[in-house]
């Protein structure tokens, strides 16, 4: 087990009122995700948050071909690695296929499994064997008792690090919708529990581009709503992807948080945090009342 990572997840489950992973949807450049984790640290920092940096360094599971991807496996790693020495911060990104884990784990602090893959036995077993804390999402398309099964493959991996995230589930054909009820029924993973509180205001498919052809879209509006829920809930995490400049983002722009309100909605969510009880379960009383 690698070591760094065992004290990294005891940190995270620590965390309180809770951790944050947050960055750019995507690396665009490495002047951009320098520039984006300069800002956000210096807001987390600030507000005391513990941080763990998001960037991808390949979204293969676009809408359409045409979209941007990112800069691939070997840049986008250099890159990330750039972001950790520079600034002292733990990074975290996602891998799509087996063969990517080895050499995702040699950087990455944390390896997240996309939704559409939260199934994938042998994905899953070999993020586990790398030893890094691994960050599943769940499916669009799964009940929470799902992730109780893909946490457990983890486990019986050799890995103990693991966290349960929720992105929505979906709604019709090009939306999604978020269910609170998750946010406990997720419990039952017995690790911390994550909300994404940015994908999970996607639109999938549903914005028709000039030319032909679909994008995702997304509702941004809405984002406070399901982060100020998902904290009075009490879950132990939030993911959220932030941007400079989010109407030319060239991945997801739709649903990325702007960085200029970051802190601002951090503040908010950080004072609900510390009054709900939400972490822990009230005791219900079944006994008859009496006068």
């Amino acid at each position: 087990m690698d070591a760094s990572s065992v004290a990294l997840y005891g940190q995270l489950k620590a965390a309180q009122p809770f951790f944050l992973l947050a960055g750019p949807n995507v690396i665009e450049s490495e002047e951009h995700v320098l520039k984006m984790a300069k800002h956000i640290k210096g807001i987390t920092t600030k507000l005391g948050l513990p941080l763990v940096f998001k960037s991808s360094f390949d979204k293969a599971n676009r809408t359409s071909s045409k979209s941007f991807r990112g800069p691939g496996l070997e840049e986008g790693l250099k890159i990330l690695e750039k972001v950790k020495a520079t600034y002292d911060l733990p990074v975290v990104t996602d891998v799509h296929e087996s063969h990517q884990c080895e050499a995702v784990g040699r950087v990455a602090d944390i390896i997240q499994i996309p939704a559409f893959l939260c199934r994938q036995t042998d994905l899953l077993v070999a993020a586990a064997k790398t030893g890094k804390i691994i960050n599943i999402k769940k499916g669009q398309f799964c009940a929470p008792s799902v992730m109780v099964n893909s946490a457990e493959k983890i486990r019986l991996a050799g890995n103990q690090n693991v966290m349960v995230c929720e992105r929505g589930t979906m709604f019709g054909y090009n939306d999604l919708i978020v269910d609170p009820r998750n946010f406990e029924w997720l419990r039952e993973a017995n690790c911390p529990v994550v909300a994404d509180v940015t994908h999970a205001l996607q639109q999938p498919a549903g914005k028709k581009l000039d030319g032909g052809g679909v994008a995702s879209g997304g509702l941004r509006e809405l984002i406070p709503c399901i982060a100020r829920t998902s904290v009075a809930v009490g879950v132990d995490g939030i993911f959220m992807e932030v941007h400079d400049d989010p109407l030319n983002a060239p991945c997801d722009g739709p649903t990325q948080w702007p960085l200029r309100n970051l802190e601002e909605l951090l503040e908010e969510l950080i004072a609900i945090a510390r009054v709900t009880k939400g972490k822990k379960p009230l005791k219900i009383d079944l006994t008859p009342f009496k006068e």
